[in-house]
């Protein structure tokens, strides 16, 4: 446990800027009170004991903002960066150096027992808002945009955004946890390329309007010409929306 401390401990201080010391870490930073808390009722709650570990975890709800179930299992060096409205379900499993920001929930769907709430690998990064629901399992190195709500497992080495969330970008590429301004604009990466895709079909249509006038005056062209091919961005249009329309 001396050891998880001492991670939880250097991770605030190599991530967080503002972070000045030790007292003001301990003393300041409701995220780290809160996994200090949470270590001790889930050493209870694993040795049986009742309640009292229940009594904890809402205690350091009402203290710090964070809610953590002592079911949950969390790893070394895990930061929850200013925290206030984080809620951690009884059955999430938090892998080494992940970062989640205010008001992240890793929640569960439904009512079964037994695994019902995410698993994140190490180095994942949850962003402010963002929800993660069910069973599902986030890969290391992932990068969750503020805001999103991730309900399907989540290969290595990417980035999700969007409501639900969809992966929209995969490149194995260590993620640098404090930039969230280099998150893509999928929505509008998606706009767009439909906008031209509407450009080009209306061309299209122009041309094919065009040959008829011809054909009818009794000229018939000799060559048809079209417009650039749109199959690479009508590839990104569907990775965007997902493969849901492709099995309706």
């Amino acid at each position: 446990m001396l050891k998880a401390l001492q991670a939880d401990f250097a991770i605030i201080r190599e991530r967080d800027p503002a972070a000045r010391g030790f007292l003001e870490i301990v003393l300041c930073y409701p995220g780290f009170q809160a996994i200090f808390l949470h270590r001790i009722s889930h050493k209870l709650w694993n040795i049986g004991i009742p309640l009292l570990p229940r009594i904890i975890s809402q205690i350091t709800r009402s203290l710090t903002g964070v809610e953590i179930h002592p079911g949950a299992k969390i790893g070394k060096g895990v930061f929850i960066d200013h925290g206030m409205g984080v809620v951690i379900g009884e059955t999430t499993e938090i892998g080494n150096r992940c970062l989640l920001y205010q008001g992240v929930t890793l929640g569960g769907t439904g009512k079964s027992h037994g695994k019902r709430h995410p698993t994140l690998s190490e180095n994942v990064v949850v962003g402010a808002g963002a929800k993660v629901l069910g069973a599902i399992n986030v890969g290391e190195n992932t990068r969750i945009g503020a805001g999103s709500v991730v309900v399907r497992d989540v290969e290595a080495d990417s980035t999700v955004v969007g409501i639900p969330g969809r992966i929209v970008h995969q490149s194995g590429v260590r993620v640098n946890p404090l930039a969230h301004s280099a998150l893509p604009d999928a929505e509008a990466t998606v706009i767009r390329n439909l906008m031209e895709r509407i450009d080009y079909l209306e061309n299209q249509v122009q041309m094919l309007n065009n040959c008829l006038k011809e054909i009818r005056k009794g000229n018939f062209p000799e060559k048809i010409l079209s417009g650039q091919a749109q199959n690479l961005k009508d590839k990104e249009i569907i990775e965007f929306l997902g493969d849901d329309l492709e099995d309706n």
